[in-house]
Protein backbone atom coordinates (compact mmCIF):
# COMPACT_ATOMS: atom_id res chain seq x y z
CA UNK A 1 0.00 0.00 0.00
CA UNK A 2 1.18 3.33 -0.79
CA UNK A 3 0.20 6.66 1.35
CA UNK A 4 1.53 9.64 -1.11
CA UNK A 5 1.56 12.75 1.18
CA UNK A 6 1.79 15.58 -1.36
CA UNK A 7 0.61 15.65 -4.98
CA UNK A 8 -0.70 19.13 -7.37
CA UNK A 9 -3.33 17.11 -9.21
CA UNK A 10 -5.86 19.83 -8.06
CA UNK A 11 -3.60 22.59 -9.60
CA UNK A 12 -3.68 21.51 -13.17
CA UNK A 13 -7.27 20.48 -12.97
CA UNK A 14 -8.14 24.09 -11.60
CA UNK A 15 -5.95 26.08 -14.60
CA UNK A 16 -7.27 23.46 -17.72
CA UNK A 17 -11.01 22.39 -16.72
CA UNK A 18 -10.50 20.02 -19.85
CA UNK A 19 -8.49 17.59 -17.65
CA UNK A 20 -9.51 14.44 -15.43
CA UNK A 21 -8.22 12.31 -13.49
CA UNK A 22 -8.53 9.60 -16.07
CA UNK A 23 -5.88 11.59 -17.72
CA UNK A 24 -3.15 9.66 -17.53
CA UNK A 25 -0.90 10.91 -19.83
CA UNK A 26 -1.31 14.54 -18.88
CA UNK A 27 -1.58 14.08 -15.05
CA UNK A 28 1.23 11.83 -12.98
CA UNK A 29 -1.10 11.35 -10.83
CA UNK A 30 -4.00 9.33 -12.29
CA UNK A 31 -7.32 6.81 -11.51
CA UNK A 32 -5.45 4.47 -13.33
CA UNK A 33 -2.09 5.18 -11.24
CA UNK A 34 -3.52 5.28 -8.49
CA UNK A 35 -4.91 1.31 -8.80
CA UNK A 36 -2.16 0.22 -10.29
CA UNK A 37 0.35 0.62 -7.46
CA UNK A 38 -1.98 -0.34 -4.62
CA UNK A 39 -2.58 3.61 -3.70
CA UNK A 40 -4.13 3.53 -0.36
CA UNK A 41 -4.17 7.26 0.81
CA UNK A 42 -3.19 10.19 -1.53
CA UNK A 43 -3.31 13.60 -0.46
CA UNK A 44 -4.02 16.62 -2.66
CA UNK A 45 -2.45 19.96 -2.37
CA UNK A 46 -4.28 22.87 -2.61
CA UNK A 47 -1.89 25.11 -3.87
CA UNK A 48 -2.73 28.67 -5.19
CA UNK A 49 0.02 30.52 -7.55
CA UNK A 50 1.15 34.15 -6.91
CA UNK A 51 -0.04 35.38 -9.56
CA UNK A 52 -3.71 35.08 -8.13
CA UNK A 53 -3.54 38.00 -5.81
CA UNK A 54 -6.54 39.22 -2.77
CA UNK A 55 -9.71 37.71 -2.47
CA UNK A 56 -9.27 35.62 -5.56
CA UNK A 57 -7.13 33.27 -3.36
CA UNK A 58 -9.08 31.99 -0.90
CA UNK A 59 -11.97 31.94 -3.97
CA UNK A 60 -8.99 29.28 -6.00
CA UNK A 61 -8.68 27.31 -2.96
CA UNK A 62 -12.91 26.79 -2.31
CA UNK A 63 -12.50 26.08 -6.55
CA UNK A 64 -9.75 23.18 -5.89
CA UNK A 65 -11.90 21.80 -2.91
CA UNK A 66 -14.75 21.98 -5.35
CA UNK A 67 -12.66 19.94 -8.39
CA UNK A 68 -11.60 17.71 -5.73
CA UNK A 69 -15.16 16.71 -5.37
CA UNK A 70 -16.29 16.43 -8.87
CA UNK A 71 -13.12 15.01 -10.48
CA UNK A 72 -11.61 13.59 -7.67
CA UNK A 73 -14.09 11.69 -5.38
CA UNK A 74 -17.49 11.42 -7.27
CA UNK A 75 -17.02 10.15 -10.51
CA UNK A 76 -14.87 7.01 -8.69
CA UNK A 77 -17.19 5.21 -6.25
CA UNK A 78 -13.69 3.22 -5.12
CA UNK A 79 -12.27 6.67 -4.32
CA UNK A 80 -13.59 7.47 -0.70
CA UNK A 81 -12.45 11.07 0.79
CA UNK A 82 -11.43 10.30 3.93
CA UNK A 83 -10.22 13.10 6.97
CA UNK A 84 -9.76 10.78 9.81
CA UNK A 85 -7.32 7.56 10.61
CA UNK A 86 -10.82 5.24 11.41
CA UNK A 87 -11.87 6.52 7.70
CA UNK A 88 -8.82 5.03 6.70
CA UNK A 89 -8.86 2.06 8.91
CA UNK A 90 -12.76 1.45 6.75
CA UNK A 91 -11.63 1.43 3.43
CA UNK A 92 -12.14 -1.79 1.51
CA UNK A 93 -9.22 -3.60 0.12
CA UNK A 94 -10.03 -2.10 -3.26
CA UNK A 95 -10.56 1.35 -2.10
CA UNK A 96 -8.42 4.30 -2.35
CA UNK A 97 -8.61 6.97 0.61
CA UNK A 98 -7.81 10.78 -0.74
CA UNK A 99 -7.07 13.83 1.56
CA UNK A 100 -7.02 17.44 0.95
CA UNK A 101 -4.51 19.27 2.04
CA UNK A 102 -3.22 23.24 2.09
CA UNK A 103 0.42 24.19 0.36
CA UNK A 104 0.98 27.65 1.33
CA UNK A 105 -1.56 30.04 3.37
CA UNK A 106 -1.65 32.41 0.91
CA UNK A 107 -5.60 32.06 0.94
CA UNK A 108 -6.16 32.78 4.57
CA UNK A 109 -4.12 35.98 4.16
CA UNK A 110 -4.92 37.43 7.98
CA UNK A 111 -8.23 35.69 8.72
CA UNK A 112 -7.96 32.68 10.62
CA UNK A 113 -11.49 32.27 9.96
CA UNK A 114 -10.90 30.78 6.49
CA UNK A 115 -8.26 28.60 8.22
CA UNK A 116 -10.56 27.10 10.26
CA UNK A 117 -13.21 26.58 6.99
CA UNK A 118 -10.53 25.10 4.96
CA UNK A 119 -10.16 22.94 8.33
CA UNK A 120 -13.88 21.97 8.49
CA UNK A 121 -14.36 21.33 4.63
CA UNK A 122 -11.42 18.76 4.94
CA UNK A 123 -8.10 19.90 4.52
CA UNK A 124 -5.77 17.44 7.37
CA UNK A 125 -2.47 19.15 7.06
CA UNK A 126 -1.42 22.58 6.22
CA UNK A 127 1.71 23.99 4.93
CA UNK A 128 2.14 27.51 6.48
CA UNK A 129 4.25 28.98 3.60
CA UNK A 130 5.17 28.03 -0.14
CA UNK A 131 8.82 29.54 -1.16
CA UNK A 132 7.63 33.17 -0.11
CA UNK A 133 6.25 35.49 2.82
CA UNK A 134 3.15 35.53 3.59
CA UNK A 135 0.56 37.06 6.33
CA UNK A 136 2.27 34.27 8.40
CA UNK A 137 5.70 33.20 7.51
CA UNK A 138 8.50 33.32 5.48
CA UNK A 139 8.65 30.51 3.21
CA UNK A 140 12.64 29.11 2.59
CA UNK A 141 13.40 31.40 -0.74
CA UNK A 142 12.51 34.59 0.89
CA UNK A 143 15.95 37.22 1.79
CA UNK A 144 14.79 38.03 5.16
CA UNK A 145 14.53 34.57 6.36
CA UNK A 146 11.99 35.14 9.71
CA UNK A 147 10.24 32.65 11.29
CA UNK A 148 6.64 32.65 12.12
CA UNK A 149 4.53 36.10 12.91
CA UNK A 150 2.43 36.50 16.13
CA UNK A 151 -0.38 35.37 13.49
CA UNK A 152 1.77 32.32 12.26
CA UNK A 153 1.98 30.68 15.72
CA UNK A 154 -1.80 31.46 16.39
CA UNK A 155 -2.85 29.71 13.18
CA UNK A 156 -0.30 26.26 14.39
CA UNK A 157 -1.58 26.89 17.53
CA UNK A 158 -5.45 26.15 15.82
CA UNK A 159 -3.66 23.15 13.93
CA UNK A 160 -2.59 21.84 17.17
CA UNK A 161 -6.24 22.41 19.16
CA UNK A 162 -7.35 21.04 15.44
CA UNK A 163 -5.53 17.84 15.63
CA UNK A 164 -4.68 18.40 12.04
CA UNK A 165 -0.58 18.34 10.62
CA UNK A 166 1.57 21.85 10.29
CA UNK A 167 4.01 20.74 7.04
CA UNK A 168 7.14 22.19 7.59
CA UNK A 169 8.56 21.49 4.03
CA UNK A 170 8.30 25.67 2.50
CA UNK A 171 9.33 26.82 6.08
CA UNK A 172 12.41 28.71 6.94
CA UNK A 173 14.50 27.26 9.52
CA UNK A 174 13.65 29.91 11.79
CA UNK A 175 9.96 29.27 11.14
CA UNK A 176 10.76 25.34 11.29
CA UNK A 177 12.20 25.89 14.89
CA UNK A 178 8.75 27.83 15.90
CA UNK A 179 6.50 25.29 14.75
CA UNK A 180 8.37 22.66 16.97
CA UNK A 181 7.73 25.01 19.69
CA UNK A 182 3.92 25.44 19.28
CA UNK A 183 3.09 21.74 17.68
CA UNK A 184 3.06 18.26 18.29
CA UNK A 185 1.63 17.51 15.17
CA UNK A 186 4.12 17.98 12.51
CA UNK A 187 5.22 16.54 9.35
CA UNK A 188 7.50 17.33 6.51
CA UNK A 189 5.55 16.44 3.77
CA UNK A 190 7.92 16.40 0.69
CA UNK A 191 11.63 17.27 1.40
CA UNK A 192 15.11 15.86 0.83
CA UNK A 193 17.84 15.72 3.01
CA UNK A 194 20.36 18.77 2.72
CA UNK A 195 23.64 17.22 3.01
CA UNK A 196 22.92 15.07 0.16
CA UNK A 197 21.69 17.72 -1.83
CA UNK A 198 21.96 21.66 -1.11
CA UNK A 199 19.18 22.92 -1.78
CA UNK A 200 16.85 25.71 0.44
CA UNK A 201 14.05 23.17 0.29
CA UNK A 202 16.19 20.69 2.16
CA UNK A 203 16.30 19.55 5.56
CA UNK A 204 19.97 19.77 7.40
CA UNK A 205 20.70 17.26 9.94
CA UNK A 206 19.30 19.09 12.78
CA UNK A 207 16.25 19.39 11.49
CA UNK A 208 15.94 15.73 10.26
CA UNK A 209 17.11 14.74 14.18
CA UNK A 210 14.06 16.98 15.41
CA UNK A 211 11.47 15.79 13.50
CA UNK A 212 12.76 12.39 14.45
CA UNK A 213 12.75 13.13 18.09
CA UNK A 214 9.58 14.51 17.76
CA UNK A 215 8.37 11.60 16.26
CA UNK A 216 6.94 12.83 12.68
CA UNK A 217 7.59 11.99 9.28
CA UNK A 218 9.30 13.04 6.47
CA UNK A 219 8.27 12.63 2.93
CA UNK A 220 10.81 12.00 0.71
CA UNK A 221 10.58 13.48 -2.63
CA UNK A 222 10.89 13.40 -6.21
CA UNK A 223 12.02 16.30 -7.00
CA UNK A 224 15.01 15.88 -9.17
CA UNK A 225 17.11 19.29 -8.05
CA UNK A 226 16.13 18.26 -4.15
CA UNK A 227 17.74 14.87 -4.91
CA UNK A 228 20.76 15.74 -6.49
CA UNK A 229 23.05 18.51 -7.83
CA UNK A 230 23.49 16.67 -11.21
CA UNK A 231 21.06 15.56 -14.13
CA UNK A 232 19.61 13.41 -15.21
CA UNK A 233 18.72 11.96 -11.96
CA UNK A 234 18.13 8.06 -11.26
CA UNK A 235 16.30 5.84 -8.52
CA UNK A 236 19.09 5.44 -6.60
CA UNK A 237 19.20 9.01 -5.57
CA UNK A 238 15.97 8.34 -3.67
CA UNK A 239 17.49 5.20 -1.96
CA UNK A 240 20.17 7.59 -1.09
CA UNK A 241 18.13 10.01 1.01
CA UNK A 242 16.31 7.70 2.66
CA UNK A 243 19.35 5.16 3.52
CA UNK A 244 20.51 9.09 5.43
CA UNK A 245 17.60 9.29 7.25
CA UNK A 246 17.65 5.90 8.64
CA UNK A 247 21.02 5.94 9.37
CA UNK A 248 20.29 8.54 11.52
CA UNK A 249 17.86 6.42 13.50
CA UNK A 250 14.80 7.49 11.46
CA UNK A 251 14.10 4.08 9.29
CA UNK A 252 10.25 4.61 11.03
CA UNK A 253 10.53 8.64 10.07
CA UNK A 254 10.68 7.93 6.18
CA UNK A 255 7.45 8.09 3.92
CA UNK A 256 7.19 9.69 0.38
CA UNK A 257 5.81 13.02 -1.14
CA UNK A 258 6.16 12.53 -4.80
CA UNK A 259 5.53 16.36 -5.55
CA UNK A 260 3.66 14.71 -8.82
CA UNK A 261 2.11 17.06 -11.17
CA UNK A 262 4.36 19.69 -9.44
CA UNK A 263 6.82 19.26 -11.34
CA UNK A 264 7.65 19.01 -15.15
CA UNK A 265 11.05 17.47 -14.18
CA UNK A 266 11.55 13.83 -13.26
CA UNK A 267 13.38 10.96 -11.72
CA UNK A 268 14.39 8.17 -14.37
CA UNK A 269 11.71 5.18 -13.90
CA UNK A 270 9.47 7.97 -11.71
CA UNK A 271 7.66 9.69 -13.95
CA UNK A 272 4.35 9.19 -12.69
CA UNK A 273 2.53 7.70 -9.90
CA UNK A 274 3.14 4.23 -12.11
CA UNK A 275 6.94 4.79 -11.18
CA UNK A 276 5.83 3.48 -7.37
CA UNK A 277 6.11 -0.32 -8.32
CA UNK A 278 9.40 0.05 -9.31
CA UNK A 279 10.13 1.93 -6.66
CA UNK A 280 9.27 -0.59 -4.02
CA UNK A 281 11.10 -3.28 -6.01
CA UNK A 282 14.28 -1.15 -5.84
CA UNK A 283 14.01 -0.30 -2.08
CA UNK A 284 13.30 -4.56 -1.35
CA UNK A 285 16.75 -4.84 -2.51
CA UNK A 286 18.21 -2.30 0.17
CA UNK A 287 15.77 -2.73 3.11
CA UNK A 288 13.15 -5.37 4.68
CA UNK A 289 9.80 -5.83 3.99
CA UNK A 290 8.97 -4.34 7.21
CA UNK A 291 10.79 -1.18 6.46
CA UNK A 292 9.62 -0.98 3.04
CA UNK A 293 5.60 -1.66 4.49
CA UNK A 294 6.74 1.20 6.88
CA UNK A 295 8.27 4.07 4.23
CA UNK A 296 5.59 3.40 1.92
CA UNK A 297 2.08 3.48 4.29
CA UNK A 298 2.66 2.60 7.46
CA UNK A 299 4.80 5.76 8.77
CA UNK A 300 2.81 8.24 7.90
CA UNK A 301 -0.40 6.38 8.46
CA UNK A 302 0.85 5.61 12.55
CA UNK A 303 1.06 9.33 13.39
CA UNK A 304 -2.04 10.29 11.95
CA UNK A 305 -3.37 12.98 15.02
CA UNK A 306 -7.16 13.37 13.42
Amino acid sequence: MVFDAHCDALLKMWRDPQLTLRSSNDLQVSYQGMKCVGSKVQCFAIFVPDDVVGDARFQAAIDMIHIFHEKVVKPYPDLKMVSSKEDILQLREHEVGVMLTLEGCGPVANDLTRLSTLIQLGVRSVGLTWNYANDLADGVLEERQSGLSNLGKQAVQLLHKEKVWTDVSHLTEAGFWDVLQHTNYVIASHSNVRALCNHPRNLNDQQIKALIKKNSVIGITFVPYFLSERSPVYMNEVIKHIDYVASMGGVNNIGFGSDFDGISETVRGLESIFGYESLINELLKHFSEDNVRGFCFNNFYNRICF
